[in-house]
């Protein structure tokens, strides 16, 4: 991902937000509140004839020291692309650069509604760890939120 990207990226994260299924978020933020919010190692988008049709990217989890190696995953593609393979080639590339910066663990949390979100995520060696029952209001109505990791073998696997 680079800068040109952006414009990009922020019209997919809207359709998403768009789905009422994707996220809490009413409105992308802007470029630089988006930079700000994602990591800088880790960013990824999914190209079709030249133009983006999907973006992944982590966010820490906090700021602490101990959870360094801790990041949120989100994966985000183009309404009209939905279902064939996009979102599995960035979580894989996603995973596998995770990896090369030293991440031992993604999460993920989702509404269980999102049921094709679940079944990614699962696919690439998530597992459910827990739901958040009624964690946020959205149009009025009370969301639960399903909480999904995956702990790298390669990474953080041994005791030193």
């Amino acid at each position: 991902m680079i800068p040109e990207h952006g414009e990009a990226v922020l019209d997919i994260f809207e359709q998403g937000i768009e789905t009422a299924n994707a996220t809490f978020e009413t409105q992308a933020p802007d470029t630089s509140a988006w930079d700000a919010r994602f990591l800088s190692a880790c960013r990824l988008v999914a190209m079709t004839d030249g133009r983006v049709v999907g973006w992944a990217a982590l966010s820490p989890i906090s700021q602490r020291r101990v959870y360094s190696g801790v990041a949120e995953v989100s994966v985000y593609i183009e309404s009209a692309r939905h279902g064939q393979g996009i979102g599995s080639l960035l979580l894989s590339r996603l995973i596998e650069e995770s990896e090369r910066n030293g991440f031992w663990t993604l999460q993920a949390g989702m509404f269980p509604e999102n049921e094709a979100s679940v079944a990614l995520h699962k696919r690439h060696g998530f597992r459910i760890v827990g739901l958040r029952e009624r964690v946020g209001q959205m149009h009025g109505l009370w969301r639960d939120v399903l909480l999904m990791e995956r702990r790298s073998p390669v990474v953080g696997s041994g005791s030193g």
